[in-house]
């Protein structure tokens, strides 16, 4: 449960965004991502006007 309690907590407070685009931004910085084979989907991005 005290696991369970820190992650809900870490996500609350948006640590795993945080750490997600600092890593994507070091990877980018060390030219290792090849963002031309990056992708979006509706998890990351919601649509539009719901379409």
């Amino acid at each position: 449960m005290t696991c369970w309690r820190r992650l809900h907590a870490w996500h609350q407070a948006g640590v795993w965004e945080r750490l997600h685009r600092v890593l994507l931004d070091w990877l980018g910085y060390a030219n290792v991502i090849n963002w031309k084979r990056a992708a979006v989907d509706s998890a990351a991005v919601p649509a539009k006007k719901g379409g």
